[in-house]
């Protein structure tokens, strides 16, 4: 209900004719859709509602507006539950934690519209029929639930084009295409603690993926992502109940931090380090 309020009040600052109103309700849109994949991942694991059903009812629209397939995000996101620490990990989103933490890793991760490209093709692929599942076999059920939401996201972005020739461009790009331009480097920074340098090479949820206590405003807007260790340990278990956990998660497991600006400190560190020692390895060539 939050997100529907602010979402709302979103559309009507950024269709004002006060610019000023239209920038705050352009990036309130921007963090909205960062939000509702934050829900629709509870509704990835079937947590949300008691009838199941009502997970992918829910959980397609969520993911539209940044163009997020439902089922295949759930695909990919069980089997990275399943092999986390593994080479078979095909976490959807993240940081890849087998690379080194720079500057320009992060600043490349973080704005990489060339994702929704890939989507582009993957609506190609589903009209054409030929769309495949590239890390496993997958039933042929799957398979078409996948296909169809592609299609369905194809045919709104198509009714997004089409708004726009017919003379409703400037709405388009206000309520569509400059928040997602806000929302791709937003949910980056979201999903960016998880598992990032963790114990990559561990399975051991305790010292491969990372919890942060937060604020309650962080844990409402992440959807309590920032209680990642709490999460991979009982995936099953209501994004609602994961702070019970919290105490045992923050005495047990290697990566903790109180809050995402401690977090984020250590990120830093972590960047200027490399860099300091690139310049190092630079300078004794």
């Amino acid at each position: 209900m939050i997100a529907l309020v602010l979402t709302a009040t979103g559309v009507l600052l950024a269709l004002s004719s006060y610019w000023p109103a239209q920038i705050a309700g352009v990036f309130l849109l921007g963090a909205m859709y960062t939000h509702t994949v934050e829900l629709q991942h509870q509704c990835l694991h079937h947590s949300a509602f008691l009838d199941s059903r009502l997970h992918r009812i829910v959980g397609v629209p969520l993911g539209m507006p940044l163009f997020v397939s439902y089922s295949h995000y759930r695909i990919r996101h069980l089997q990275h539950h399943k092999y986390l620490g593994t080479p078979q990990d095909s976490e959807f989103f993240g940081f890849d934690t087998r690379q080194p933490v720079t500057w320009g890793a992060l600043l490349r991760e973080m704005f990489d519209f060339g994702r929704i490209l890939v989507v582009f093709g993957e609506m190609a692929r589903s009209f054409r029929g030929t769309w495949a599942y590239d890390m496993g076999e997958i039933p042929e059920r799957r398979r078409r639930e996948v296909m169809s939401e592609y299609r369905i996201m194809a045919l709104c972005l198509l009714a997004a084009v089409a708004a726009a020739c017919a003379g409703f461009g400037e709405q388009v790009l206000l309520l569509w295409v400059l928040p997602l331009v806000v929302a791709v480097p937003l949910h980056f920074i979201v999903e960016l603690p998880e598992h990032i340098l963790c114990d990559n090479t561990s399975t051991d949820v305790l010292r491969n993926t990372r919890t942060i206590k937060g604020s309650r405003f962080s844990t409402w807007f992440t959807n309590g992502n920032n209680l990642h260790v709490e999460h991979h340990a009982a995936m099953s278990v209501p994004i609602n109940r994961l702070p019970e956990r919290h105490p045992v998660a923050a005495e047990l497991a290697v990566h903790t931090q109180r809050s995402y600006p401690a977090f984020f400190r250590l990120v830093v560190r972590e960047a200027e380090r490399n860099r300091r020692a690139g310049r190092t390895a630079e300078a004794d060539q």
